[in-house]
Order: structure tokens, then C-alpha cells, then sequence
């Protein structure tokens, strides 16, 4: 073996995005994610061994009535204080957005200045997407809130991203928190959090996610009907 570090499946392995073909259409996909909640689909992918695709909790939405799921649009950016090309490769990205998107936003622990605003909405609307996560702070929060555009995001400021933050990529695999988001991968939020559920095995997570919110909705019923928690552990149940 040559004494040179073996990176070759790590850098596959983490810089590939595979844009794997869905057996349903991914319109349809996202409709019925929108119908179930994070909870149950966290516990499939626990039930594959991924039990660590939530975002931060620290990431909430806006209103608590939202719910989202589309394939991401990652953005990747840091703390820069110069200005040149940010207005540039912001407008690029914004012409990339299609609808569907999902916007996630890396901001890469940046805690001062907001990455999404009022303009960023619109525009972004007006393109097709349906919705953003942003790992760092929005601004124009009336506005947004006027428009009705799911979001989640951690913090709150007046202060703009000019001089304070740039863009370094798009639609290339980012971290938020832990987890590594790939562009395509399947986003679903709703009051409790984000998720991101890998592409490959988006169907199966959906229909297995079905399958256990249906079986809830029973051990609902048995509750209501009085069984005794022996009863309902018994019958396949669970707390």
C-alpha cells in the first residue's frame, strides 16, 4: 500500500451529489411529507440508523403553523467583512433557484449579521421556492411574516450581510449543525424543526412514515378507549 493518506472513498463518499431518481414524482413526493410530521419521519430514519438528521433545534420557524418539504438549494457562507462580488454571486444564485426549492443556509457560526431578508423573499417567491432554512440570522421580519413565506432561522437582527458575510457556494454539500446536507436531498419542517432526509431513500422513509402515522392514529384510539398501557403495549403499541 503507498504510505500516501487514502482519501479517495472519504472525498466520493462526502463531495459526490447524486441526484438519484424518485419512483414518484417529487411534487408528489413532498405533498404527502407535507401531510405527516417531523416526528414520525425522525423515527424512520432512526429505524435505518440515521438518528441524527434533525438541524439544530436551535433553528425554528417563524410561525409555528408552518410546514415545508422540497429538495435543498444549499448555500454555503462565511464571515467576510469586504464587499466584492457579494451582490454578484448573490444574484447568480437567485437566478439558479427553481421551483420547489428549499433554501439551505450555512452560515458557518456567523451570530451578527442576517443572511435573509425581506428582497431575498420576494425574489426568492417569485422564482418557485417554497421556503428556507437559514442556520443564522433573517432581518425584515414584518415583511416576511407579510408574505407568508415558511422560513426557519436562528436569530433575529437589523444589521445587513454587506461587510459582515459573503456567499462562498452554492448547491454544493454543506453542513448545519451535524448533519451534511447534499443539494437535492429531501428538506421537511414543521413546528418542531428541520430534517433532511438523504434522496436515495426518500420513498421508502415516506412510505414507511405513512405506515406509522396510520398505526398512531390506532394507538390514539386505544388510549381514548380506556386500555390500560399493559393492554396497549400488548397489542403492539407504544408511548
Amino acid at each position: 500500500m503507498s504510505d500516501k493518506m487514502q482519501t479517495d472513498k472519504l472525498q466520493q463518499l462526502r463531495d459526490d451529489v447524486e441526484q438519484a431518481e424518485l419512483s414518484i414524482p417529487e411534487a408528489e413526493l413532498c405533498q404527502r411529507y407535507e401531510k405527516l410530521y417531523t416526528g414520525a419521519v425522525n423515527d424512520v430514519l432512526r429505524e435505518l440508523c440515521l438518528p441524527c438528521q434533525a438541524l439544530p433545534p436551535q433553528i425554528a420557524p417563524l410561525r409555528d403553523e408552518s410546514v415545508v418539504c422540497g429538495p435543498a438549494f444549499t448555500v454555503k457562507a462565511v464571515r467576510d467583512p469586504t464587499l466584492g462580488g457579494e451582490l454578484g454571486v448573490r444574484v447568480k444564485m437567485l437566478d439558479d433557484l427553481r421551483p420547489g426549492h428549499v433554501v439551505v443556509w450555512n452560515a458557518n457560526g456567523e451570530d451578527l449579521a442576517s443572511h435573509w431578508g425581506g428582497v431575498m423573499t420576494r425574489a426568492s417567491v417569485k422564482r418557485g421556492c417554497r421556503g428556507a432554512i437559514i442556520d443564522g440570522g433573517i432581518r425584515d421580519t414584518r415583511d416576511i411574516l407579510d408574505q407568508r413565506f415558511p422560513i426557519w432561522y436562528r436569530y433575529r437582527t437589523s444589521t445587513g450581510a454587506l461587510s459582515h458575510t459573503k456567499i462562498v457556494g452554492y448547491q454544493t454539500p454543506v453542513y448545519v449543525g451535524d448533519v451534511i446536507v447534499k443539494p437535492g436531498d429531501i428538506v421537511l419542517a414543521d413546528i418542531d424543526g428541520a430534517l433532511v432526509i438523504p434522496r436515495k431513500i426518500a420513498v421508502a422513509v415516506l412510505e414507511r412514515a405513512e405506515r406509522i402515522e396510520q398505526n398512531e392514529g390506532e394507538i390514539k384510539q386505544w388510549v381514548d378507549a380506556g386500555l390500560s398501557a399493559g393492554e396497549i403495549h400488548d397489542r403492539g403499541g407504544y408511548f
